[in-house]
């Protein structure tokens, strides 16, 4: 079994912001393996494929980025996952805009999405950071992060990337395999 989370914050006005890159890769994803079917449960929208013989779900949490760990939490044990089976894929002021990263462990920095998971299940779960750049100059960074993303040549590649990475983990590439591939 795999598990992809692709946080972000449901809602229209939230659709296609920087903090909601975990939702736009996944609905890539989504798209590219023609899964539409949707269950609400574990308060997420949960999807149901099936690669190679082996359930994989992909899952948009709907508590808001800031209670992301609810719904991981709730999700995980409902489906007596392993947390080594999952990938959360995520928004990085840090990271360049484009540029991608996988973690399988680390502190959540300054995003609350990480903090709320990290708060529910630990430190120790695997992470796609997907660099949606830094504020502009005399930007406040809630202002930045609820921004549209952009829709430059440098993020659509990072997207196209992170969609690539998140497909390869769902079809049994290692998360060292990942690491060396993909940062």
């Amino acid at each position: 079994m795999k598990i992809v989370f692709g946080l972000g914050n449901i809602g229209e006005q939230y659709k296609n912001t920087n903090h909601n890159a975990g939702f736009i890769v996944v609905q890539k994803v989504l798209n590219e393996l023609g899964i539409s079917k949707c269950k609400n449960m574990c308060d997420g929208m949960v999807y149901e494929g099936n690669i190679d013989g082996e359930k994989v779900y992909f899952v948009l949490p709907t508590t808001f980025m800031n209670n992301s760990g609810i719904c991981v939490l709730s999700v995980i044990s409902k489906l007596k996952a392993n947390i080594d089976d999952c990938l959360v894929v995520v928004d990085d002021i840090d990271l360049p805009q484009g540029d991608i990263r996988v973690r399988t462990s680390g502190s959540a920095g300054t995003h609350n999405g990480l903090k709320s998971i990290v708060h529910y299940v630990g430190e120790d779960f695997a992470r796609l950071r997907v660099g949606v750049g830094k504020p502009h100059e005399n930007q406040q960074l809630l202002d930045f992060v609820l921004e549209k993303m952009s829709s430059s040549e440098t993020q659509q590649v990072g997207l196209e990337q992170a969609k690539k990475c998140v497909l390869d983990f769902v079809q049994g590439v290692s998360f060292d395999a990942l690491m060396q591939k993909y940062n």
